[in-house]
């Protein structure tokens, strides 16, 4: 079985890391405690769905860009 927490990590720091975002601008435009993001970024969190909808919105992309 997929560790989606693993899955939706790995899509968050890529997407970040394209749009040349810190993890402390992400965080802000997120309204997330940096700590937080950092979790999920290392697959360690599990996000509810609303905090991957203002990710999503931060980085610009549909919240199935997270989950895919």
């Amino acid at each position: 079985m997929e560790d989606w927490r693993k899955r939706v990590g790995e899509n968050v720091r890529r997407l970040r890391l394209a749009r040349g975002l810190s993890q402390e601008r992400l965080a802000f435009d997120s309204k997330i405690d940096l700590t937080y993001l950092g979790g999920i970024e290392r697959g360690r969190r599990n996000p509810s769905l609303m905090v991957m909808v203002r990710i999503a919105d931060a980085l610009g992309e549909d919240l199935k860009a997270l989950i895919a």
